[in-house]
């Protein structure tokens, strides 16, 4: 394989990355956005609510003969 064909294949592959790289970045960027926006509203709904108590108490059975 001729040095020319090395550098072919490397340009080329670059490229595919870089087509690769345009393609896929708004949706990550989008996917940030979500995952931002999914921890403030998950932090705000936790502010000023005080915990909930249980309506029901677990206890364990046990049948004795």
């Amino acid at each position: 394989m001729s040095m020319n064909a090395l550098v072919n294949n490397f340009v080329g592959i670059v490229l595919d990355l870089g087509i690769f790289a345009l393609v896929a970045l708004p949706s990550l960027v989008w996917l940030a956005h979500e995952r931002r926006v999914d921890r403030q509203l998950r932090a705000a709904a936790g502010v000023g609510r005080p915990p909930r108590p249980h309506p029901f108490a677990t206890t364990t059975v046990t049948v004795h003969s």
